[in-house]
């Protein structure tokens, strides 16, 4: 595979002004009030992360959803409460769904589809793995765009978080996350590495775990 994506070579992209899409994440991922269900990600037509081997998680309540898929695909969930289904990628990597080259439920897609923006990776500096690597081209595209210190200093925040999960992931409830969920973890819990005098490995495992634990 080239460096580049399938759907508009090599050059860069503009990720959008960092400090508005991170605020907009982070209330995302803590499904807060008025974060809505999606992500605003320019794909431009991009299907990397279709195509990319990723199970798809359709919620209960996803009746939308539900009734666009061919209830033959879904399977339970494992390790989930009862009510909650993958949907499977075929031989290929692609999800069943994709179809001429778009996704051919898109106005019906579930939750997982909306929220997923792969601009995680890029603020992260989290490399999705050698699996993914169409994600990883698109992801080495991103360019955030940075409106003065504050934004450069949550921007380092970020990486600090990546970083810190990666050494310690072994230590979080259910082991280290994968790259996308560490990802995206670090993006939501980027507060705890904002200051220089930031808490020891210790207290913020504890905090991590405490976030982490069943509510």
């Amino acid at each position: 595979m080239s460096n580049g994506d399938e759907h508009g070579g090599t050059g860069p992209l503009d990720a959008g002004a960092f400090g508005p899409w991170l605020r907009r994440t982070v209330a995302m991922l803590g499904r807060f009030p008025g974060a809505g269900d999606g992500s605003d990600v320019p794909c431009d037509g991009c299907t990397a992360c279709c195509e990319s081997s990723q199970f798809v998680l359709v919620e209960p309540d996803e009746l939308d959803a539900r009734a666009a898929i061919p209830a033959e695909l879904l399977f339970p969930a494992p390790g989930a409460p009862t009510g909650f289904s993958l949907l499977p990628y075929d031989e290929h990597g692609r999800c069943p769904m994709l179809r001429d080259g778009a996704c051919s439920i898109y106005a019906h897609r579930p939750r997982t589809c909306r929220a997923y923006d792969c601009r995680v990776l890029a603020a992260a500096g989290v490399d999705p793995g050698p699996e993914k690597q169409a994600i990883a081209a698109r992801v080495r595209r991103w360019e955030f765009t940075f409106d003065g210190a504050d934004d450069e200093r949550s921007a380092g925040a970020v990486r600090a978080a990546a970083a810190f999960l990666a050494g310690h992931g072994e230590e979080l409830p259910g082991g280290a996350p994968p790259p996308t969920q560490r990802a995206a973890l670090a993006v939501e819990v980027h507060d705890l590495f904002l200051d220089d005098g930031s808490p020891g490995p210790t207290e913020v495992l504890v905090e991590l775990r405490r976030r982490l634990s069943p509510r």
